[in-house]
């Protein structure tokens, strides 16, 4: 959406008012309910619906009646909410044209009262060439519900904090001079890109000065993360000053290796096919073995020591300590692992319960076998025959004639035995859970027929 701030000027206090109202009420509404806002704005006589009709016409909001009345803010609405705060802070009294455009944001030229230029940069994510935020950036952490509007604010507040930070520790970034919601404001770098730069009089000092700020970055436990032709400003007299850094990461991040030699890999290319660097030893060959960064001038992360400093942590950036990265993935993965871990133990559970439970049954047919015989000698026999059987996948407990013949008792405890192994065996490969037929005892007219139910006591006999 074109930022244009002709009708800043006419807005009246009420308006910002609504607005406001309507901010605050999408902490926890997507789509802001007309009662809440009027609500929240406390204007006398039902003013809140004329003021959000004069809103509407220059759209600042965006009005929702599929599911309820409501009203959401845009990003028109969001940027002048965040121009008007900056204006009364006396930060700047004037907009001017847009110098670039981003991926993520829009740039513009303000003026403050002393006629100086600075740099405004609102971030606008949610645009149809960068939606996969949520998996590339870390700026939800924790979170689970969030719109638009709240990631731009988020990534306003990281590039700020970052910003002043490095400008604390002598690297050449601009001068972050304040921040309001998803807006920056900066220093105005007097150069070009250096994506639009043809020629330099000396590309080997530039491209070693580059490959410095890296390795510096790293030293101070920080990787830039998007570090390439187009985040690289450059002057007349080849100073080098970077830009960008919502994405930065600590250097004891998961992914660290990785995204330090992309941006290394960038710089390579670029001077090499730009401005004919013989660099492609390098570039065909990036091994990241100790022994081979000894040799070659390329750097390489797990050579660069962390001694200068502390930034990630005091910034909080991105997997600065091991601890919070490990609660970060063990949240991530917890929706996963749970649901298999509770299948894994139900399914334990029930195998183990039936083994239980048909192992008490087989020791308490054991004992009635000791009160019935009352010889060791032949309880010891039938004992060693039940236990070898019940290794057996589908065998069955073999005795003589003879004795059957005997000891009629023996033989039906044996029998009574077989039975209960088989029910045990097929408990365990079932899962534990005996299913019975739908329809094993019941008539064409579903009712359960009685004979039938004879039968199926009978047979479980």
């Amino acid at each position: 959406m074109k930022l244009d701030v002709d009708a800043l000027r006419y807005l009246s206090k009420d308006d910002f008012r609504v607005l406001t109202a309507v901010e605050m009420g999408m902490r926890n509404h997507e789509i802001v309910p007309s009662e809440l806002v009027d609500r929240i704005a406390s204007l006398k006589h039902g003013g809140t619906y004329k003021v959000l009709k004069n809103l509407l016409k220059h759209k600042l909001v965006h009005h929702d009646s599929s599911k309820y009345d409501g009203f959401r803010l845009t990003y028109l609405g969001y940027d002048f909410l965040a121009i008007k705060t900056l204006v009364n802070r006396g930060v700047f009294t004037a907009v001017g044209r847009q110098i670039g455009v981003g991926k993520e944001s829009d740039i513009f030229e303000v003026a403050n009262e002393d006629g100086s230029i600075l740099v405004m940069k609102l971030h606008r994510l949610g645009r149809t060439s960068f939606r996969a935020v949520k998996s590339k950036r870390d700026y939800l952490r924790h979170r689970r519900s969030y719109n638009w509007l709240y990631l731009s604010r988020l990534a306003a507040l990281k590039e700020f904090a970052f910003m002043k930070a490095l400008e604390e520790h002598g690297f050449p970034v601009p001068n972050a001079v304040d921040c309001n919601r998803h807006c920056v404001v900066m220093s105005l770098i007097h150069g070009y890109p250096l994506v639009q730069v043809r020629e330099l009089q000396s590309p080997e000092a530039v491209f070693e000065r580059i490959l410095g700020l890296l390795v510096r970055l790293a030293e101070h436990g920080l990787i830039h993360c998007d570090f390439n032709e187009f985040n690289i400003m450059i002057d007349e007299e080849e100073k080098v000053t970077m830009i960008d850094f919502p994405q930065m990461v600590s250097v004891s991040h998961r992914n660290a290796q990785m995204y330090f030699d992309r941006d290394v890999d960038c710089i390579y290319k670029f001077f090499s096919k730009r401005f004919n660097l013989s660099l492609e030893e390098q570039i065909d060959n990036p091994d990241n073995s100790e022994e081979d960064s000894e040799g070659s001038s390329r750097p390489c992360l797990s050579s660069i020591s962390k001694s200068v400093g502390f930034l990630d942590k005091e910034l909080a950036a991105s997997g600065f300590t091991r601890k919070e990265q490990d609660d970060m993935d063990k949240f991530v993965e917890e929706g996963k692992d749970n649901d298999i871990c509770s299948d894994e133990e139900e399914n334990s559970a029930g195998m183990d319960e039936t083994i239980v439970r048909d192992v008490d049954s087989l020791h308490l047919l054991d004992q009635q076998v000791h009160l019935i015989k009352g010889d060791e000698e032949k309880n010891e026999e039938n004992r060693q025959s039940c236990e070898g059987q019940l290794s057996e996948p589908c065998g069955e407990v073999h005795y003589n004639e003879d004795e059957s013949e005997e000891n009629g008792n023996d033989a039906e405890l044996v029998k009574r035995l077989n039975k209960q192994r088989r029910r045990a065996i097929a408990a365990v490969h079932r899962g534990g859970k005996t299913l019975a037929s739908r329809n094993s005892y019941k008539d064409k007219g579903g009712r359960s027929s009685h004979n039938s139910k004879i039968q199926k006591q009978l047979s479980s006999w």
